[in-house]
């Protein structure tokens, strides 16, 4: 009988999942059947924009963080995919920091290259799953949004690739409830220029407050206030912007910080980032951890360690993303497909407790992308997806660190070589800051008439 796979989400990890089995089948191997269920009407994951915040048009909780200026805050050289590469899709090298419309249209480009359209299924929400042992099932129960109809099925394998950047973790400060301004999380954060000319705190020191920071400020904001719990993000600061320890309160507009100063502000922003959210999972099969680089209960990042038949993909903490997601993807496929075989219940506890150790010394952000770039490597070596030369990516990762120390504000206008085609990416035209439309056409068209 045909195995059955379920893989819940559609975004880059489930795009991942539904790839690796592709390259597969169109290789002459027999592929189990998959079904692929996407709660969103189109695929793409968090990289799909929408204005919509709170819940959708069915009711559900909208699962894009995405706003509406973002561009790319790494470089495209480092997660591009092995077997597919910007030049290859868009028909020649473009700058190394696109819009998020731009990597969308890459995202999507590969897939529907792939044809793996057929075996998603759009506007289908997962709503919960269980495992028989009996059975050695798992009984899937997904409610189709435009047929207003909910049904069960049976799967062999459960690959969950739903994200951990969607269910928000808010906290609690005295005096938000008599705040005269907008109070929100960087989940629902869409569009700049709702903040020109006001004062901005954010409350956090990681990626969501650097950049929303550096946006509002490039649209207009008068001033960014950044709040830390442990310590500054320590940039190179220009006028405008200042770091503050943890928010202790807000008395009306004042908000006063835990070195006893204060700040008068008009919004607050909160990006204290997000939960590993499995609504749809019972306790013994739901991964419950902090955004970790290792997770602990997957074996090499992945398999479930009390059930292996269930799979999670893309539940790091991420300096790789999708070509990570890949790696993942490719080895999943090859458990599942019988080439590679799990070691005992044992190995693979004293596997996931050896790099948990290795996790729990790194020192600083040099050491944790040689880190995640050993775990790379460990999972290419076992599959056949194409070479990809981690060490160059390695090397960018590093360099994109250096930019940043030295231009928060400037270093998306570097360029980098891509490691898949080694032909260097074409400066872009118009300063980050400078550049005010963040468009796919007006990405390319500019591109176009500065040739």
């Amino acid at each position: 009988m045909t195995k059955r796979i379920a893989i819940i989400g559609a975004g880059p990890s489930g795009l991942a999942q539904l790839r690796a089995f592709e390259s597969a089948r169109k290789a002459g191997v027999e592929i189990p059947e998959i079904v692929c269920f996407e709660k969103q009407s189109n695929w793409g994951g968090l990289w799909n924009y929408t204005w919509r915040t709170g819940l959708d048009e069915y009711g559900e909780p909208v699962h894009g963080s995405m706003y509406r200026f973002l561009w790319s805050n790494g470089p495209k050289e480092c997660l591009e995919f092995a077997d597919y590469s910007f030049e290859e899709h868009f028909g020649r090298p473009i700058p190394s920091y696109p819009p998020r419309a731009v990597l969308h249209d890459y995202i999507a480009g590969r897939v529907e290259k792939s044809g793996v359209r057929k075996y998603v299924q759009f506007s289908t929400p997962v709503r919960w799953v269980s495992y028989s042992p009996e059975t050695e099932k798992f009984t899937v129960t997904v409610k189709d949004q435009k047929k207003d109809e909910t049904r069960s099925e049976e799967f062999d394998y459960v690959v969950v690739a739903s994200g951990h950047f969607s269910t928000p973790n808010v906290p609690y400060f005295e005096g938000f409830e008599k705040f005269p301004g907008r109070v929100l999380h960087a989940h629902d954060f869409r569009d700049a220029n709702e903040f020109v000319g006001k004062n901005i705190l954010l409350v956090g020191s990681s990626y969501s407050a650097e950049d929303i920071g550096t946006q509002c400020f490039k649209y207009g904001a008068k001033s960014i206030t950044f709040s830390y719990r442990t310590k500054p993000m320590g940039f190179n600061w220009p006028e405008g912007f200042t770091e503050k320890p943890l928010l202790t309160k807000v008395e009306g507009k004042t908000a006063y910080f835990k070195d006893g100063t204060s700040k008068e502000v008009d919004a607050i922003i909160l990006c204290t980032g997000y939960q590993h959210h499995f609504p749809f999972l019972p306790d013994d099969l739901r991964l419950k951890t902090n955004n970790r680089l290792y997770p602990l209960n997957l074996y090499k990042g992945i398999f479930w360690q009390q059930n292996p038949k269930l799979i999670y993909i893309g539940m790091q903490d991420q300096y790789y993303t999708f070509n990570m997601f890949d790696a993942q993807a490719w080895y999943a496929r090859d458990v599942i497909l019988g080439r590679l075989s799990l070691p005992s219940a044992a190995e693979q506890d004293a596997d996931i407790k050896s790099w948990r150790a290795r996790e729990e010394v790194l020192a600083n952000p040099f050491e944790a992308i040689d880190y995640q770039t050993e775990y790379m490597r460990d999972l290419l070596a076992a599959t056949d997806y194409p070479f990809l030369d981690v060490d160059k990516v390695a090397a960018l990762f590093k360099e994109w660190e250096h930019d940043k120390e030295h231009s928060i504000l400037g270093y998306r206008d570097h360029s980098y070589v891509s490691v898949l085609t080694g032909n260097q990416a074409p400066v872009h035209h118009t300063r980050w800051m400078e550049a005010l439309d963040d468009s796919l056409e007006a990405f390319l068209a500019i591109k176009e008439a500065a040739e």
